[in-house]
């Protein structure tokens, strides 16, 4: 592990709401890419948008608040967070957006 990696938080997301058609995955690739987060976002095949963000606990507190803000036309009803391995950092590039699944 990079010093770079050392200190990353990882975390995964899970947004319910409406969260799909409208722009919601560009909206957090952007908002992720701006506050310097590695990760990906993608539409699940259950309704929601989910995400794995790497960063410092103030970055990650950042894209939640952006999260909980929501796309213009979106609706955010829940978020579900879970802490992943920090080891997970690793395999994260630049921010971007992932085909559904």
């Amino acid at each position: 592990m990079s010093e770079q990696e050392k200190g990353l938080i990882v975390r995964h997301y899970q947004v319910e709401g409406r969260v799909q058609g409208v722009g919601f995955r560009w909206y957090v690739q952007r908002e992720a890419a701006e506050i310097g987060l590695r990760g990906w976002v993608r539409n699940s095949p259950h309704g929601h948008v989910e995400a794995v963000a790497a960063g410092s606990p103030e970055q990650l507190t950042e894209l939640e608040a952006a999260l909980q803000q929501g796309s213009r036309g979106s609706r955010v009803d829940r978020i579900r967070v879970h802490n992943l391995e920090d080891s997970e950092a690793v395999s994260l590039k630049e921010f971007q957006i992932e085909g559904a699944v």
